[in-house]
């Protein structure tokens, strides 16, 4: 946890507690329903809050702002960013209705009022949005191709609505197409430890 408080010293009493009861909430859950990799639950606040709290480094949400985390598994990036982000609202969806329980359960344990998981795939969502959020779901082309009709036209963010991804890897090929607005971040500018080297914060305009 420290390494997080390193990050974003600001965080209020409240936001200290809530992240500081998701070691033990995603244990407990995980040996129940497998969310997390059991070899990775010793690494949850570098490798799944801290790597889900990256996007905050791009972009402050102002109030009011309507986030849809798509494909969010056990609640990543969703719940760590409407613990940063309380006056926004947020929605994640996973079509696996066990991750979206483990989720529900988790933002019920530490009163989370903004977060708002729910069993659906993506195709079904029907609402709009001003930021689409994931973490390495799928292939951006096809990302698109299923959030589009989920980003709202009005603005009221620094950055243009759009589509954050967290991915590792090699993104040329998926981000060829949209090679003239995608901006790629590398997560190394913001966090110092080893294993965020070469993943990336991935921001499309829409």
């Amino acid at each position: 946890m420290e390494e997080i408080f390193k990050y974003f010293p600001e965080l209020s009493e409240e936001q200290r507690r809530q992240i500081a009861a998701l070691d033990g909430l995603y244990r407990d859950w995980n040996a129940k329903i497998n969310v997390i990799s059991r070899k990775d639950i010793d690494n949850l606040y570098e490798h799944h809050v801290l790597h889900s709290m990256a996007i905050a480094k791009i972009i402050n949400f102002r109030a009011g702002s309507k986030i849809l985390d798509f494909g969010t598994g056990g609640g990543f990036p969703g719940i760590p960013l409407a613990i940063l982000f309380p006056e926004c609202t947020f929605k994640l969806i996973d079509g696996t209705g066990k991750k979206i329980r483990v989720a529900q359960e988790v933002c019920n344990a530490i009163g989370l009022k903004n977060c708002h998981p729910e069993h659906l795939r993506g195709e079904e969502e029907k609402g709009k949005y001003d930021f689409i959020v994931s973490r390495a779901v799928m292939p951006l082309p096809d990302l698109m191709k299923i959030v589009k009709k989920n980003i709202a036209k009005e603005q009221r963010n620094a950055l243009p609505n759009g589509v954050i991804c967290l991915k590792g890897g090699n993104l040329q090929a998926e981000t060829y197409p949209y090679r003239n607005i995608v901006e790629i971040t590398e997560i190394s500018t913001f966090f110092q430890e080893e294993w965020f080297k070469e993943k990336n914060i991935i921001y499309l305009p829409c």
